[in-house]
C-alpha cells in the first residue's frame, strides 16, 4: 500500500487519492511528497488524462506535514542543516508549482490540464497548501471540518507556498488572520473568506470536481498573468502601504518581538509582494529556513507538536488493559465540578453530578446548558446536540446514584477533613474497581489517600480553571497509587481531549510549584521599589502571557494569602515570607483582585482593567534607580525554571517532556522557548549556572544553582541530550 494512488476513470479524469497508511488522518512525509510528484507527472504526461482531481480516501483531507521530517533533515545534514532545509523546502515548491502550472506553456499560458482539489473534511497546513496550488478547491459541506494554516501556533509559518499564494489570492489584510493567528474556518467560513472556491454536498464532492475539470475551464492563476495586481494593494500602493504598516504594528504588539516566526512571515509577505511569484517562493523558502534554524522554532515544534502529541497518545501510560471511562461521578457542582461535568458530557461520558443541595447540583448542570446555548447562538451547536449532552448529566444529591460509576472525580472544598468525609460517603456505594480521583491543587495525595479503602485506586487529577478552556490536566500519583489508577486517569483525560502530565506527590505538585515563585518574585520586586509597570512589561517582553501582578489579580489575592499561610504552617522556619507583607496588606485593604474589582490593578465598575493601582506606589515608593530589564526578566524566568529543575531532581517530574508541555499549557510559560527545560537548553547549562550564581549573589539563596544543573554545566550537557527520549533509549 502507498500513501497516494492514481486511478484514471473512463471520462479521462485522473483521480489522485491521498490515504496515508496506518494513520487516521493524512500527513505528508518526504516519501509521500515524492510519490505525489511522480503520480502527477504520470497523469500530466498521459494523453488520455484530460484533468486531475486530488482528493482523500479518509473523512478528512489532511492534517499537515509530519514535523518529525524536519528533525530528520537536520540530522541528515549535520554539517549544513540550513542547506538541507532550504533544498527540502524548494523541492516542495517545485512540486506544487508543477501542479499549479500543470503543463501550461511558460510564455503564452496556454495548454495545461485543469487540477481540482476535493476536500471531504479538515485540511490543515500542507493539507491546504496542496489545494492552494490547484486551480479550484471544492470542499464538502461538513460543518465539523477545519480549514486553515495553523503553523504559526507551533513556531513556524506556512512554508510550502501557502504564505505566498494566500496573500496573492486574498490580499495581505484578508490573509493576516489566517497566517498570523492561525485562524481556522469551517468550509462555509473558508468560502466566505475566499480561501476555497466551492462548497458542495458531501455525496456530490468528487462528481462536482470531475465535472469542473472536464468543463475546459481557464486555469491560469491571476499572479501568472500580465497586469496582475495584489488585492488590497502591494506595499508601495497607498492602501497596501497602510496595510503593511498596520500589520507590522499588530505583529510586534502581539508577539512583543519574542516569536521569530511571525516577524519572518511578515518579512516574507512584504518582500515577496515586490517581486515575481517564483522569486517570492524563494524568499518564502529562505525565511522559512531561517525560522527552522532558530532554536525557538525547534523547541516549539518539539514541545507543542511532537511531545504534546506523544503525551496525548499515552507515552507514559502503564501497560495495563484499556481503562476507558463509561460513567464518571463528580462530587461538588461548583465552578470546577461543573466544568468537569461539561467536558465529560461533551465527550459522550455519562455523568453523575453530586452536591449537598439539589439547587447547587442543578446550577452545576446549568453551566453545561449555558455553554451549549452559546454554541447554538454561534451556530456551532444544534438544539438536538444540547439535549443529548444535557441528557448525559444526572444532577442529584443522592450518593447511591454513583453505584455504577467506574471513576469518581471529587472537586469539593480544599480541606483534608471535608475530602475525607466525601471519600467515605462515595466508597460506601461504589464498587471495588472504581478509581477515586481528587481534584486538588495543593493537598498531598498520599495524605488524602488515607481516607480511601484502597490507596492503589486513589489518585490526584488537577484540572485548571476554566476547565473547558484549559488544555492541561495534571495527574498526581500518591506513594501507593497503582498502575490501574494511573491508566484510568490518563484514559479519561484522553477521552475529554485534554493533554495529561503525570507527576509524583510533593507540595504543590509541578505546576503550582513553579508558578507560585513567579508570582512571589513579582511581588517581592514591588516591595523592593521596582516600578510595577517594569515588572509587568518585563514579563510580557519575555513571552509570559500575564505579568505576575496581573496573574495574582486573576487568581485572587485571598487565595494567595491562604496558600502563604498554609505553606508557612507546613514549612515553619524554612518558609521565605518576603512577599507576604505586600500580599497581606492588599488583603487587609480589601483588594482581592479581579473578583473585587480592586487589586494590583484598578478596575472600572464593569470589571475592565484601568491600569496599575496608584496606591501601590504610594505604599511602596519606586526606587530612584531601577534595575536593568534583563535582570527583572531573569528573576522572573529563573524563579520558575529552577523549580522545574528541582522537581526533576526530586523525581516529582519523571519526564522532561511533561515539564515543558505542562509549563506552556498550564500557566503559559514563554511558549516561544518550548518550556523551562528547552529554555535552559537554548541558553546552555554553563551560562544558566553562571547566571544563577550571579542572581544568588544579587538577590538570595532562592536562585542557588541546583546540583543537577551544576553537574550538567560542568559537563556542558543539555537536558534533552541527557533526559530526552533518545537519550533514555540509548
Amino acid at each position: 500500500m502507498t500513501d497516494f494512488t492514481l486511478k484514471i476513470d473512463s471520462d479521462g479524469v485522473g483521480v489522485i487519492t491521498w490515504d496515508t497508511v496506518g494513520k487516521s488522518m493524512n500527513v505528508m512525509s518526504r516519501d509521500s511528497m515524492a510519490l505525489l510528484n511522480d503520480l502527477f507527472d504520470q497523469a500530466l504526461n498521459d494523453d488520455a488524462v484530460k484533468g486531475i482531481v486530488i482528493t482523500s480516501g479518509k473523512d478528512s483531507f489532511a492534517g499537515g506535514m509530519d514535523l518529525n521530517v524536519l528533525a530528520a533533515i537536520r540530522e541528515e545534514y549535520k554539517d549544513d542543516p540550513a542547506k538541507g532545509l532550504f533544498e527540502f523546502t524548494m523541492n516542495g515548491h517545485h512540486a506544487l508549482r508543477k501542479i499549479e502550472r500543470a503543463g501550461m506553456d511558460p510564455k503564452t499560458n496556454k495548454g495545461g490540464k485543469p487540477v481540482a482539489a476535493a476536500l471531504p473534511g479538515t485540511a490543515l497546513g500542507i493539507g491546504l497548501e496542496v489545494p492552494l496550488a490547484c486551480h479550484r478547491i471544492f470542499a464538502a459541506d461538513n460543518p465539523k471540518a477545519k480549514i486553515g494554516l495553523p503553523e504559526i501556533m507551533v513556531g513556524i509559518f506556512p512554508g510550502a507556498g501557502g504564505t505566498t499564494r494566500l496573500v496573492r489570492k486574498m490580499g495581505a489584510m484578508a490573509a493576516s488572520p489566517l497566517l498570523l493567528e492561525g485562524k481556522l474556518n469551517n468550509p462555509q467560513g473558508a468560502l466566505k473568506a475566499g480561501v476555497i472556491d466551492e462548497v458542495v454536498p458531501a455525496d456530490e464532492l468528487l462528481d462536482a470536481a470531475k465535472a469542473w475539470v472536464l468543463s475546459e475551464p481557464k486555469i491560469v492563476k491571476p499572479w501568472d498573468e500580465k497586469g496582475y495586481k495584489m488585492p488590497g494593494g502591494a506595499p508601495y500602493h497607498p492602501a497596501g502601504f497602510m496595510t503593511f504598516v498596520g500589520a507590522s504594528a499588530m505583529v510586534n504588539g502581539k508577539t512583543q518581538g519574542v516569536y521569530p516566526a511571525a516577524k519572518a512571515l511578515l518579512s516574507a509577505v512584504y518582500e515577496g509582494a515586490l517581486v515575481p511569484f517564483d522569486t517570492a517562493l524563494k524568499i518564502e523558502a529562505r525565511y522559512f529556513t531561517q525560522v527552522l534554524m532558530n532554536p525557538s522554532s525547534s523547541a516549539m515544534i518539539r514541545s507543542l507538536f511532537i511531545n504534546k502529541e506523544a503525551l496525548e497518545k499515552g507515552a507514559n501510560r502503564p501497560d495495563v488493559a484499556d481503562q476507558k471511562v463509561s460513567q464518571v461521578g463528580i462530587i461538588g457542582a461548583g465552578m470546577m465540578g461543573a466544568g468537569i461535568a461539561l467536558v465529560s458530557a461533551l465527550a459522550g461520558i455519562k455523568v453523575v453530578l453530586i452536591d449537598a443541595k439539589q439547587e447547587a447540583a442543578d446550577k452545576g448542570k446549568d453551566y453545561t446548558a449555558t455553554y451549549m446555548d452559546k454554541g447554538i447562538t454561534r451556530k456551532k451547536v444544534t438544539a438536538e446536540k444540547k439535549e443529548a449532552v444535557l441528557g448525559l448529566i444526572n444532577a442529584t444529591t443522592d450518593y447511591a446514584a454513583l453505584k455504577d460509576c467506574d471513576l469518581i472525580v471529587e472537586a469539593v472544598f480544599e480541606d483534608v477533613g471535608v475530602k475525607a468525609d466525601v471519600t467515605a460517603k462515595v466508597q460506601a456505594v461504589t464498587g471495588p474497581d472504581c478509581v477515586f480521583a481528587t481534584n486538588t491543587s495543593t493537598l498531598p495525595i498520599t495524605e488524602l489517600a488515607k481516607a480511601a479503602k484502597d490507596a492503589e485506586k486513589f489518585i490526584g487529577i488537577h484540572f485548571f480553571s476554566p476547565v473547558d478552556k484549559m488544555m492541561l490536566v495534571e495527574i498526581i500519583k500518591g506513594v501507593k497509587t497503582g498502575d490501574v489508577a494511573v491508566a484510568k486517569a490518563l484514559d479519561f483525560v484522553r477521552q475529554i481531549r485534554k493533554t495529561p502530565i503525570v507527576v509524583n506527590d510533593e507540595r504543590f505538585f509541578y505546576a503550582n510549584r513553579c508558578i507560585i515563585p513567579y508570582i512571589n518574585e513579582g511581588i517581592r520586586m514591588v516591595k523592593e521599589g521596582v516600578e510595577p509597570a517594569l515588572i509587568e512589561n518585563a514579563a510580557k517582553l519575555v513571552g509570559m502571557p500575564l505579568g505576575p501582578l496581573q496573574l495574582t489579580d486573576e487568581t485572587s489575592i485571598d487565595l494567595g494569602v491562604k496558600i502563604a499561610k498554609a505553606t508557612k504552617a507546613a514549612m515553619g522556619d524554612a518558609y521565605d515570607d518576603a512577599q507576604d507583607e505586600v500580599l497581606f496588606w492588599m488583603f487587609d485593604e480589601g483588594r482581592l483582585g479581579r473578583k473585587s474589582n480592586s487589586g494590583f490593578y484598578a478596575y472600572d465598575e464593569k470589571g475592565k482593567r484601568q491600569g496599575l493601582w496608584e496606591g501601590l506606589s504610594a505604599k511602596y515608593p519606586t526606587a530612584d534607580e531601577q534595575p536593568d530589564l534583563i535582570d527583572v526578566q531573569h528573576r522572573l524566568l529563573f524563579a520558575q525554571t529552577l523549580e522545574a529543575v528541582r522537581a526533576l531532581e526530586e523525581n516529582v517530574l519523571e519526564d522532561i517532556r511533561e515539564g515543558d508541555v505542562g509549563a506552556i499549557l498550564g500557566w503559559g510559560f514563554a511558549p516561544w522557548s518550548g518550556g523551562p527545560f528547552s529554555w535552559l537548553d537554548i541558553i546552555g547549562s554553563p551560562y544558566a549556572a553562571e547566571r544563577c550564581d550571579q542572581l544568588t549573589e544579587m538577590f538570595g539563596e532562592r536562585f542557588k544553582t541546583p546540583e543537577l544543573l551544576r553537574e550538567m554545566a560542568d559537563k556542558n550537557q543539555s537536558f534533552y541530550g541527557r533526559f530526552g527520549v533518545k537519550a533514555k533509549a540509548a
